[in-house]
């Protein structure tokens, strides 16, 4: 008898908790993607080139790489080219092995590899760059890149149509379902894909001048809207 006041209160919790957890659940909404695009010139280009050496030993490949990758620094400097728009990108040296099918392979020498990351302000001189670095004589050319720096600017106007194109959706979506759409709840941008590398044959290159067109680059945004589904009377 004396456990009967409990039960009562435990009851009368339980009770109380049902409006709260009723409030808590999500409001009935329609969720869409809005897209839009803008196209803009790229105002920054990039590319790697680099030089491979190959020698009996690796003090040997060492050397005539070092003394390679010094000519293409200094054919990039001669260019105009500021030395903060260049960098090492990558540095190897690797042991090369004899092809060896009925045990393990033996070192026939070394390869020691440099490549350098170049960027030029003005795209429409890139093919200058790339001529530079094969007359200066790099023998790995590749991963051209154009990009807009000031992308995110550029997708102001992008956002708003993009935001109008999630709109047109769901209004769809509500008159199909005999619905009308409230205000937005919930409102999240996508990320905004980088520019796709470029690569051309090192050997076309060698023995005619680079054509290389920047063109444009398409910017893309995406946006995931919320709107809440208005209930009768509001």
């Amino acid at each position: 008898m004396k456990l009967r006041p409990c039960f009562a209160a435990l009851a009368a919790a339980a009770l109380l908790t049902v409006p709260a957890l009723a409030q808590t659940a999500p409001p009935a909404a329609i969720t869409v993607t809005g897209e839009a695009t803008v196209s803009a010139a790229p105002d920054l280009a990039q590319i790697d080139g680099g030089v491979s050496s190959d020698a009996k030993t690796a003090r040997e490949a060492s050397d005539a790489n070092n003394a390679a990758m010094g000519k293409i620094l200094l054919a990039l400097k001669g260019a105009g080219i500021a030395e903060n728009d260049f960098q090492t990108s990558r540095l190897s040296l690797q042991p090369q092995y004899a092809p060896n099918r009925a045990g393990p392979s033996p070192v026939v020498g070394y390869r020691a590899s440099n490549r350098v990351t170049v960027r030029s302000r003005e795209p429409n001189k890139l093919a200058n760059v790339i001529d530079t670095l094969v007359g200066a004589g790099a023998n790995d050319i590749g991963g051209i890149a154009f990009t807009v720096s000031n992308a995110s600017k550029l997708l102001d106007g992008a956002r708003e149509q993009a935001i109008a194109d999630a709109r047109r959706k769901a209004e769809t979506y509500a008159k199909a379902a005999g619905v009308t759409l409230g205000a937005p709840i919930n409102i999240s941008e996508e990320g905004v894909p980088g520019p796709a590398p470029f690569r051309k044959n090192v050997a076309a290159m060698a023995t005619s001048p680079t054509p290389v067109s920047p063109g444009e680059e398409t910017l893309q945004v995406t946006v995931s809207v919320s709107w809440a589904i208005k209930q009768n009377g509001q």
